[in-house]
């Protein structure tokens, strides 16, 4: 089962909400905050679509550079040691822990998820 939507490159996860008896949608990875309900799948989707043509509609009107999804940079927080031995592993390799982290992420996502991943090159 998906729960999410995709439009221009946007994503949103949706719940059901039984107490108000709608679909509840939020868009994801921006930091400005879109949601969006509808009371049936076709509205639903609609008013996802909706919203993100008004979200880029009001920073087009006020000069502001729409939030984009994946900006390719992200900040993991991890143990002392478990970075030391990363570290350690990529210089045997003689590759940036940058490059090591990538290649490791790439290969269980290719491995494990139902998305389709393309390895960077």
């Amino acid at each position: 089962m998906n729960t999410m939507l995709e439009y221009k490159g946007y994503h949103a996860t949706i719940e059901y909400d039984a107490d108000d008896e709608i679909f509840v949608g939020r868009v994801f990875g921006i930091t400005d905050s879109l949601n969006f309900h509808g009371t049936s799948i076709e509205e639903l989707k609609m008013m996802f679509e909706q919203s993100i043509e008004n979200y880029l509609a009001f920073c087009k009107e006020v000069g502001k550079e729409p939030d984009k999804e994946f900006k390719g940079s992200f900040n993991v927080r991890i143990t002392p040691e478990l970075h030391r031995r990363a570290t350690l592993a990529a210089a045997a390799e003689k590759v940036t822990l940058n490059q090591y982290v990538l290649r490791a992420i790439e290969d269980y996502v290719c491995e494990h998820s139902p998305y389709q991943a393309k390895k960077a090159e």
